[in-house]
């Protein structure tokens, strides 16, 4: 009898153990494997339960020698394997409810999709590139090292990713994703591009990445690429370098500027606010503008080097979430069928 009594104690003590390391894995926390991993080594610091199938992960980047924090959407199915979609935030980075996780119906939108949604949240004014050197006021940015290389078996180990990746981005992440898919081939099979600018070498490239890394973001160009003539703006430049898109699918979206449908006070990006309303009609209209002229000009460049791409050009919508939003539902069907039609 003594035996079989300290046997049913310590089935369960150890039944006990077990539903305690279940009930912390389910409410979130991954604290051990930081612990575990070598600082030189791409790693989950922590994760954390958000809502049903939403999480708050912190991701060990050595290039950048600190986390970087994402959300993290999982798989409709995730006990299966599934492919990766990141998407990329404008040039705020995420911070101050400017996140796609903010702004759109992402969460409802994959909720039956086999799909994981990764989701960077910092990078404001970064244009999500490697950096030469460190900036005083936008610190060290590797981002291009840590997205393309550190990030995704990471990613694909903690959440069942199967190896397949795209990528798309807003506004300034626009661009970054497509300097991206060049400057690392094989690691997206789809990139979309919603209201980017793609040149950054000529006049207007140039003076558009200038507006937001160093009046928007405070940071200092020659940081990050060196000064006006330094190649490192032709390297960057997806227009110059679009031969090295053969072979991705492209999906390429702007509007023109001239107020839209969603450009009214009850709109989804100004919600009453005339003050904003305001801000969308001027500063809004003028970027897209802009935006529309660069993304044009990307559509002949790729259609004189006979590279296939999607474009979606709207005849008017200003430079905001709301059109975004509808250009991420549109460019699906281009991004699941080059993840293996999900």
């Amino acid at each position: 009898m003594p035996h079989s009594t300290a046997r049913r104690n310590r089935l369960l003590a150890s039944a006990v153990r077990l539903a305690v390391s279940v009930m912390v894995g389910v409410c979130a926390i991954s604290v051990n494997t930081a612990a575990a991993a070598p600082p030189n080594e791409a790693h989950v610091v922590d994760s954390t339960v958000v809502a049903e199938r939403t999480y708050g992960v912190h991701v060990w980047s050595p290039s950048m020698g600190r986390p970087i924090e994402l959300t993290v959407f999982r798989a409709a199915d995730p006990l299966l394997p599934a492919p990766t979609l990141y998407l990329l935030n404008g040039a705020a980075g995420g911070d101050g409810g400017s996140s796609w996780f903010d702004r759109t119906d992402i969460e409802e939108f994959f909720a039956d999709k086999q799909v994981n949604i990764v989701v960077p949240v910092g990078g404001a004014a970064s244009y999500y590139t490697d950096w030469y050197r460190d900036d005083p006021v936008l610190g060290r940015n590797q981002w291009s090292t840590f997205l393309a290389h550190e990030l995704p078996p990471v990613m694909d180990a903690e959440f069942l990713g199967n190896g397949i990746n795209s990528i798309a981005g807003i506004s300034m992440a626009g661009t970054s994703v497509l300097q991206l898919a060049i400057a690392n081939p094989g690691v997206y099979s789809a990139v979309a591009s919603y209201s980017g600018c793609a040149s950054t070498s000529d006049p207007l490239g140039r003076a558009y990445v200038k507006s937001v890394v160093e009046m928007r973001g405070g940071g200092n160009t020659v940081n990050m690429w060196g000064p006006d003539s330094d190649p490192a703006w032709i390297d960057n430049d997806p227009y110059v370098n679009a031969e090295k898109l053969r072979g991705t699918d492209i999906y390429i979206s702007s509007g023109t500027g001239v107020p839209g449908p969603l450009d009214v006070i009850d709109g989804p990006d100004v919600a009453g606010s005339p003050t904003k309303l305001v801000e969308q009609l001027a500063v809004g209209a003028f970027i897209e503008s802009a935006t529309d002229r660069c993304s044009r000009q990307m559509q002949q460049r790729l259609e004189s080097l006979s590279i296939p791409a999607t474009y979606r050009f709207r005849d008017n919508g200003t430079h905001s979430w709301g059109y975004w939003q509808g250009d991420l539902h549109d460019s699906w069907p281009l991004l699941a069928s080059a993840m293996g039609g999900q």
